[in-house]
């Protein structure tokens, strides 16, 4: 599956890899990694073609209604691990302990919250990398020049503000699908 994953990929979609692409399942076992700008359905099928190419294994949350009949089986069989929105809980230290119950977990998120604009990102993902003791891999879904950029694996410091400058500098200029919502 993984030619046509290629195939569709570069030769149907033209997309392209840029920076770290020797990110492999075998140099980073865990990893907070941050899609965006997510501001259309499309970047789900752009991820999974994406980590199929690469041959690594992600993961996401969704919300538990997501993983019932009839696409449960499915969503779970991609990396899907449900949560429940309803209950007010710790949903960083609830990730945090499926990081450390495991050996490798790619938490794959959306730092927007939604496919919406917004003006301010959501900090969950920082938290939990920083709680977790995991690096941070951004990577863009940039629609304008069809292409998704990788970085390196980052660690977040004790320096909050500075990180995020950082993080958001990866994405500067990045056009989403809808690029109004970027």
């Amino acid at each position: 599956m993984r030619w046509l994953a290629r195939f569709i990929y570069f030769k149907i979609l033209g997309w392209k890899i840029v920076g770290n692409t020797n990110f492999s399942k075998d140099t980073i076992k865990k990893a907070v990694i941050i899609a965006a700008p997510h501001t259309s359905w499309h970047d789900f099928y752009i991820g999974l073609l994406l980590r199929k190419i690469l041959g690594v294994k992600t993961n996401f949350i969704g919300k538990a209604e997501l993983f019932k009949w009839p696409f449960g089986y499915y969503f779970r069989s991609i990396g899907g691990v449900p949560v429940n929105r309803k209950e007010r809980q710790d949903l960083v230290s609830s990730i945090v302990d499926i990081f450390n119950e495991r050996d490798e977990f790619r938490l794959t998120l959306a730092p927007e919250g939604t496919r919406k604009k917004v003006d301010k990102w959501r900090t969950g993902f920082y938290h939990i990398a920083k709680q977790a003791n995991v690096p941070i891999i951004m990577f863009t879904l940039d629609f304008e020049y069809k292409q998704n950029n990788i970085s390196a694996p980052f660690y977040p410091t004790d320096n909050q503000e500075a990180d995020f400058k950082f993080i958001r500098n990866f994405y500067k200029d990045v056009k989403g699908k809808i690029p109004e919502y970027s």
